[in-house]
């Protein structure tokens, strides 16, 4: 068969290489973050648009922490960074000052309509974007649930070493912080001198791994947005491999 599918982290990618007795790859295309079908899962608890439990799991039958989880027991000076870092929100600490305030009286939120109506609450006339004010809120707790960013500069060297020569790596991100991470890892392994600008002689040992084929990143057209609004934000970059890192 050309096509079987695999349940597992991206990080683990070298790991369903070798369990398909496969050493190296000739391409890499990454889709990154929540899909679609996870936004419209209710159950799964990653959009306000549904009333469903506090979950954000990517792998639902895991294991690990919830996003509920992490709001009943870390402190409230973490949720503010999680949420400023993970979700750019410029009211973070209010957020999570509300969010720990309603823990201490022993109303933990559990679901996605009890966080969203906080967060616009906290949020209230401040928010001056067209987006909703969850939505900042809702990613950074998505993205510490699963690890997203940790596992993304992971996968990204790990997926360049398993190409073969001349094998293309290539990368869908959806928001800034995911495209940062992919835009900068491209760059380091191209080859670009680390050194201090003013350093008279290169001393990095700065050699290309890949070629970036991408000078700016991919967007959608305007057609292809009217047809999938999800795809607004998306940017695509691409990479060739030209040595063995």
């Amino acid at each position: 068969t050309r096509f079987r599918a695999v349940h597992a982290n991206f990080n683990e990618i070298a790991r369903v290489l070798a369990e398909a007795s496969e050493s190296e790859a000739s391409g890499v295309l990454a889709d990154l973050g929540v899909s679609s079908l996870q936004l419209d899962a209710a159950h799964r608890g990653f959009s306000f648009r549904h009333d469903a439990p506090l979950d954000m799991r990517m792998n639902a039958s895991g294991d690990e922490e919830t996003a509920a989880d992490l709001l009943a027991t870390l402190p409230e000076e973490e949720i503010a960074r999680i949420i400023f870092e993970y979700g750019e929100e410029r009211r973070s600490r209010r957020i999570a000052r509300w969010i720990v305030e309603r823990r201490e009286r022993g109303e933990p939120l559990q679901t996605t309509r009890e966080l969203a109506e906080l967060a616009a609450r906290a949020v209230g006339k401040h928010r001056t974007d067209r987006i909703h004010p969850a939505t900042r809120t809702f990613q950074a707790l998505r993205i510490a649930v699963n690890h997203e960013l940790e596992d993304l500069g992971q996968f990204l060297e790990t997926a360049i070493d398993l190409l073969q020569t001349d094998g293309r790596l290539v990368a869908i991100s959806f928001h800034s912080l995911e495209d940062r991470i992919v835009k900068q890892s491209f760059r380091r392994l191209s080859g670009r001198c680390e050194c201090p600008p003013r350093a008279p002689v290169c001393s990095c040992g700065a050699r290309p791994a890949v070629e970036i084929l991408t000078r700016r990143p991919v967007t959608p057209t305007e057609a292809e947005m009217d047809e999938n609004p999800r795809a607004r934000s998306a940017k695509l970059r691409a990479c060739r491999k030209l040595i063995r890192v």
